[in-house]
């Protein structure tokens, strides 16, 4: 009874729920967690660092292991209605985990927001499409809600401060959180996960910043239809799903070109330009967007083949991103995965006296001992 009274009294169908939900067997977790299968049938607790661990294994906030018993959480597969069952169970193991840091980011933005989005207004209300609609009236509309002209736009100094003011846009103006992380999934870009009132997008850190915005576009695409999604490189999955489907990941693949870089404006440009890989080097830095991006324009004019295009698509992806600055700085890296707007919000409400030090540090993903470093640099110092 000793191990009893010296663990934590969590919820042992909670850990069961947490280990299966993150896909793992009793066998696998217990690699990790020798103790699992005892914890489980509630002959034996875990210390807090090791339900610490648990939650950074499975993507689960730490109370939820005290919870009385398992939340009623939708399965997440169930609201991605452009991939199939086996598409799905097809995503790696390391992603399937992003996407329920994912669903828990949502509860932590529900409770710090007591329930309602704090934008204005909330895009996936505001504009709604069925896959009929054209793409260009989607595009149209899209611009004009985000409310950035194309002069501010190129007046951005480069591809990463334009990363970050489409960030703060989307949070700001459409109602729709987006937090980054290295997959460890090179051909995975990104996903969203939808919600009637905390929709968001989850970026694959790892890959370019100018993809990064390719997949922003894309996910927010798939909100517009009020569905999650998936950026994927290798999109051979198009053949398995529906009609209405499959217009959806073409609106997606194609929303990105036409919001960021307007037709007329890029006719301009095109006379008496050589078209190729050095044009769309060229343009992309104008426009602070992928050479993907103009590859699609130039492919949906006819301008190059769909070979060509997807040979250059696939060489691009393969090009490593160039280190970040203090990218080695753990600090750092939190802060861009979870964004700024994110991080003054929990410290607004701790502040408030909603929630104490160990909640905030939940909210943040982060052990308590690194709280006033994290403050410090990032939250004014105090705490």
């Amino acid at each position: 009874m000793g191990e009893m009274t010296d663990g934590l009294p969590i919820t042992p169908a909670v850990v069961q729920w947490a280990r299966e939900r993150a896909g793992y067997s009793v066998e696998d977790a217990s690699l990790n967690f020798k103790k699992i299968a005892s914890w489980e049938s509630g002959k034996a607790r875990p210390t807090y660092i090791q339900v610490e661990q648990m939650a950074e294994r499975f993507k689960i906030p730490v109370a939820v292991f005290f919870f009385p018993k398992p939340p009623a959480l939708p399965a997440i597969e169930q609201s991605f209605r452009t991939l199939t069952a086996e598409d799905f169970t097809a995503i790696p193991r390391t992603v399937r985990l992003f996407l329920r840091r994912a669903q828990a980011m949502q509860l932590n933005l529900r409770e710090l927001n007591e329930g309602k989005n704090p934008a204005e207004q909330l895009i996936t209300r505001s504009l709604k499409y069925s896959p009929k609609i054209s793409l260009d009236k989607i595009a149209a509309d899209l611009r004009v809600y985000l409310g950035v002209s194309i002069d501010e736009q190129v007046s951005w100094k480069s591809v990463d401060d334009a990363l970050e003011k489409w960030r703060e846009v989307f949070a700001k103006i459409a109602g729709v959180y987006v937090f980054k992380d290295a997959f460890h999934a090179p051909s995975y870009f990104g996903f969203c996960l939808y919600d009637d009132e905390f929709p968001v997008i989850y970026i694959n850190n790892s890959s370019a910043k100018s993809r990064q915005i390719f997949t922003l576009f894309h996910e927010l695409g798939h909100l517009l239809f009020q569905t999650s999604g998936v950026d994927i490189l290798d999109d051979s999955f198009l053949k398995h799903i529906g009609a209405n489907e499959q217009k959806i990941e073409i609106i997606c693949n194609g929303l990105a070109a036409r919001v960021l870089v307007p037709d007329d404006v890029l006719e301009k440009m095109l006379v008496g330009m050589k078209i190729g890989r050095q044009a769309a080097s060229q343009l992309a830095d104008h426009f602070n967007v992928s050479r993907e991006v103009i590859y699609r324009k130039f492919l949906d004019r006819g301008l190059i083949e769909a070979g060509e295009y997807s040979a250059a698509a696939k060489d691009w992806t393969t090009q490593i991103s160039p280190k970040e600055k203090n990218s080695g700085n753990f600090y750092n890296s939190h802060r861009t995965y979870l964004g700024q707007r994110y991080i003054d919000l929990a410290f607004t409400k701790y502040h408030q006296q909603r929630f104490d030090r160990g909640q905030l540090a939940e909210y943040l993903n982060l052990k308590p001992r690194n709280l006033p470093t994290f403050a410090g640099k990032f939250a004014g110092g105090v705490l």
